[in-house]
């Protein structure tokens, strides 16, 4: 008898205590689905050091359901590192991740189900439209469209969060280091992904995690964890400030010599001193951000602590 395929989905759980029971039974449904399609469902649910009554509601689940995952870490290391953290302990052939706040919708994934079934590898649902802050449109906006213009030209001009994998995808992103952008790579990795559209709805339960600096922060992982763009830029900016400043002293000296003006003042060696300093340090900043990245995948720290799994 042949064995029926399985489809392992990931749940990244920070402070979700209001809209996990709604996702419990939202995942019971899709269960169901999924066995009218002859294919078996697996749970894992990531505790990313949530402070409110999430992991108790988890560890309910879990009394129902001896066949689900419990993973709980020592504190929070952020929802990509969660997310990661759930594929150790991915057995199906294929996987997903849903964030627990249902703002995507658990349905859309037996739609990625039948596409992986019929040989889809990678599917993909893109945002075609979202219910979000007029500041969170923007930065989202702007965020894609640097990443398409200087990191990957074909990248969904909506971005995406959902997205089901065949279990050939796994292990690149499980090794990835620990500074790369675990979402990003799975695009990058080559695989064409078949597309979804989806509106994406308004969070329900509860304040967002995914604050303003963790987003600058991952930001930061993606310019500088798949592309070069930034120090080539600043190479190039050197390149033209230092032929401007040359082309400037021999300005002066022609005039000097030929008496045709005098000599610049203080105020005008103090605003070029400022400007290339302050264009120094801006460079070193970036070639720091690098550096940084570099140390964090060669020291031995680990990418998160797991206190314990049930």
């Amino acid at each position: 008898m042949n064995k029926c395929p399985k489809i392992s989905v990931i749940v990244p759980v920070y402070n979700n205590e209001g809209s996990l029971p709604l996702l419990w039974e939202a995942l019971l449904q899709l269960e169901k689905k999924l066995r009218e399609l002859s294919v078996e469902l697996q749970m894992i649910f990531v505790d990313d050091g949530s402070s409110d009554q999430s992991l108790k509601l988890l560890l309910d689940f879990k009394s129902n359901r001896q066949d689900i995952k419990v993973v709980k870490l020592t504190r929070n290391f952020g929802a990509v590192h969660c997310s990661k953290t759930g594929m150790r302990f991915v057995e199906g052939d294929a996987f997903t991740i849903i964030a627990a706040d249902l703002q995507d919708p658990p349905e859309l994934i037996v739609e990625m189900v039948k596409r992986w079934l019929n040989g889809s590898k990678f599917t993909i649902c893109e945002r075609s439209g979202r219910q979000d802050p007029f500041m969170t449109k923007l930065f989202a906006k702007i965020y894609y469209f640097l990443i398409r213009k200087l990191v990957i030209k074909n990248y969904p001009k909506g971005g995406f969060d959902m997205a089901l994998m065949d279990k050939v995808m796994l292990q690149p992103l499980v090794q990835s280091s620990k500074s790369v952008y675990t979402p990003l790579l799975a695009y990058w990795l080559g695989y064409r992904p078949e597309v979804i559209q989806y509106h994406r709805a308004p969070r329900a339960h509860g304040k967002s995690q995914w604050t303003f600096m963790k987003k600058l922060r991952a930001f930061l992982d993606v310019m500088l964890g798949f592309s070069v763009t930034p120090v080539r830029f600043i190479s190039s900016i050197g390149a033209l400030v230092a032929f401007i400043s040359f082309g400037y002293g021999f300005s002066v000296f022609v005039h000097v010599i030929y008496n045709k003006i005098p000599v610049p003042g203080f105020a005008t060696l103090v605003t070029l001193l400022t400007f290339l300093l302050g264009l120094i340090i801006l460079m070193l900043g970036i070639l720091g951000e690098y550096l940084i990245r570099i140390f964090n995948d060669t020291n031995l720290r680990p990418e998160v602590v797991i206190d314990n799994i049930w």
